[in-house]
C-alpha cells in the first residue's frame, strides 16, 4: 500500500508526538519518584512496587484525568498528583479524606481533588473480614483512567461490584481501569489466613461483568517464591507477595 505524501507526513508527526508525550510523562514520573517529598519509608518500597513500570503498563499520560481509589497513606498519590499537576488532574476517593487533607496546599498537589465518600457507607457484617459499600456514583464523568492498588481484597462481592460499576460510570469510552492486588490461588476457599488475598480470575470476571473489556496483564509483581498460603503481613511473606496486575478498558 502506498501512502500519499500528506498522509505519510501526518503519520510521522503523530508517531513523533506520541514518543515525545511518552517521554515527557516518564520524566515527570521519575521526578516525582525521586522527589524529596517522599519519605524514606516510601522510597524503600520502590524496588518492590515498581511504580514507574507499573504506571507505564497502565498507559498513564501526564495529560490524563485520573481517579485513584482507596489511596491509603498516599504512596501512589504522591507520585501521581505531581505527574498530572500541569496538564492533567488527579482525583482520589473512598477513604481519601485524611491523605487529601495532609497533602492540601503542598507544592505539586494544587490540582488534587478529593471526591467525598461518607465512611458510614462502609459496612461489615458480623464475623466478616471484608467490607461492603452500597451502589453509588463518584459524581464525575469522562475520566481517562481509574486506578486501585491492593484494595479489592478488602471488599465483599457486592462491594466490589458496586465499586466496579461506579468506576465504569466515571470513565469515558476508551478509558482505562488498572487493578493490582495480592494473589489468591484460583478457587481456593477464602479463610482468615487469606483475608488479604483475592483470586485474579474472579476479579477479571467481576470487572468484565461491570461492562469492561480485559486488555492485558503484567507479571511485574509475580513472585514465584510466594506459596500463596499465608497472610500477606507475615514476616515470611511481607514485601514479597505475589500480586496480579490487570488492565481493563471501557468500550
Amino acid at each position: 500500500m502506498r501512502l500519499i505524501p500528506g498522509l505519510l507526513l501526518a503519520v510521522v508527526v503523530m508517531n513523533v508526538w506520541a514518543a515525545s508525550d511518552s517521554s515527557t510523562t516518564e520524566q515527570k514520573l521519575l521526578d516525582a519518584i525521586k522527589h524529596e517529598r517522599r519519605s524514606t519509608a516510601d522510597t524503600a518500597r520502590d524496588a518492590n512496587r515498581k511504580p514507574l513500570e507499573t504506571l507505564e503498563f497502565f498507559q498513564l499520560r501526564d495529560d490524563m484525568k485520573v481517579l485513584e481509589l482507596l489511596p491509603g497513606g498516599g504512596w501512589y498519590t504522591k507520585i501521581l498528583a505531581p505527574t498530572l499537576e500541569a496538564k492533567g488532574k488527579l482525583y482520589i476517593s473512598l477513604g481519601a479524606e485524611r491523605i487529601g487533607e495532609a497533602l492540601k496546599g503542598q507544592p505539586g498537589f494544587d490540582s488534587l481533588e478529593v471526591i467525598p465518600f461518607d465512611r458510614a457507607n462502609f459496612s461489615r457484617q458480623e464475623g466478616e473480614n471484608r467490607s461492603s459499600v452500597p451502589a453509588f456514583s463518584f459524581g464525575v464523568k469522562r475520566l481517562d483512567m481509574v486506578l486501585t492498588f491492593r484494595n479489592m481484597h478488602n471488599f465483599t462481592a457486592t462491594g466490589r461490584t458496586n465499586i466496579n460499576k461506579a468506576a465504569f460510570e466515571a470513565l469515558k469510552s476508551g478509558g482505562l481501569y488498572g487493578v493490582v492486588d495480592h494473589t489468591q490461588r484460583h478457587m481456593q476457599p477464602t479463610e482468615h489466613e487469606l483475608r488479604r488475598r483475592i483470586d485474579p480470575v474472579l476479579v477479571i470476571k467481576e470487572v468484565e461483568a461491570a461492562g469492561f473489556e480485559f486488555v492485558d496483564y503484567s507479571d511485574l509483581h509475580f513472585r514465584p517464591d510466594d506459596e500463596l498460603r499465608y497472610e500477606v503481613g507475615r514476616k515470611t511473606v511481607t514485601g514479597n507477595t505475589d500480586r496480579f496486575t490487570l488492565l481493563f478498558k471501557k468500550p
